[in-house]
């Protein structure tokens, strides 16, 4: 990590950063909106992930929004790349080396919630870890015992909902459930998760909420439905679909988080 961070610093990336972003399948057009940009692509930085997913393009944004400072990343790491659930963590820890206040995610997602379909946005409440998964498995301190019962930080979400409703743009809350991927949830799992007490199925975002707890970054995250659930309704849900779908949302997401980043403190340019 101290060698990205060396990296990162020498090429103009030194904070503090009002927020960090993660920017999920098909939402990367949030960094063409930075006033001021800087960009890296992740194969120049040492102990960044290479991208393997379509929709995610692998570079490293700073630059600011509405006149705070931020870092984006374009594009995450998954676990079902190379089974290994910590794959962000030197991404997340380099941010909060850099001075980031706080980490907002975003993901794409399949709904459970009947108010919630394709194109809507919401906040995730909670999570549950249904792929057998943990970043932190193997760290060796006593830090790896984290607390997880405020996971998504209370006043972070009470700023996301203030600015949807800045916007007018409707932001639903839900519990996320995380799946290992890489393939799409059958219709009985995606029952099971529902039993659970899940709204949303994914791949992704939660290793990333553990990770910013243990680098003690206050986390909050915000979903992009893309598709009904697999048996929901008419769902069956594909990769394709997933960027198209979120591509169209895209617009309310980047106003949302506009918003969002302009009531955050800190992060002057």
């Amino acid at each position: 990590m101290t060698e990205a961070v060396d990296t990162l610093r020498a090429a103009g990336f030194a904070g503090p950063y009002a927020c960090a972003i993660v920017a999920g399948t098909g939402l990367g057009g949030l960094a063409d909106g930075l006033a001021d940009a800087v960009s890296r692509p992740y194969a120049e930085i040492p102990g960044f992930p290479g991208a393997g997913v379509s929709g995610h393009r692998g570079r490293l944004h700073r630059g600011s929004i509405a006149g705070r400072r931020v870092l984006v990343f374009e594009g995450r790491a998954h676990a079902y790349e190379h089974g290994n659930a910590a794959a962000m963590r030197v991404p997340l820890a380099a941010a909060q080396a850099l001075g980031a206040a706080c980490l907002l995610l975003t993901n794409a997602s399949g709904s459970l919630m009947p108010a919630a379909g394709p194109g809507s946005l919401v906040r995730l409440s909670d999570h549950l870890n249904l792929s057998g998964m943990n970043p932190l498995v193997g760290e060796p301190s006593d830090a790896r015992f984290v607390p997880m019962m405020r996971a998504y930080d209370p006043a972070l979400n009470a700023r996301l909902d203030a600015a949807a409703a800045a916007c007018g743009i409707p932001l639903h809350a839900g519990v996320y459930a995380w799946f290992s991927g890489p393939s799409f949830e059958t219709p009985a799992e995606v029952r099971m998760a529902g039993l659970l007490g899940a709204d949303l199925v994914g791949m992704s975002t939660v290793p990333e909420v553990i990770l910013a707890r243990f680098l003690g970054l206050p986390v909050a995250a915000v979903s992009v439905v893309t598709n009904r659930a697999a048996g929901i309704g008419d769902g069956d849900p594909h990769h394709a679909e997933t960027k198209q779908a979120a591509a169209a949302a895209a617009g309310d997401l980047v106003r949302l988080i506009q918003n969002f980043v302009a009531g955050l403190p800190g992060g002057d340019p």
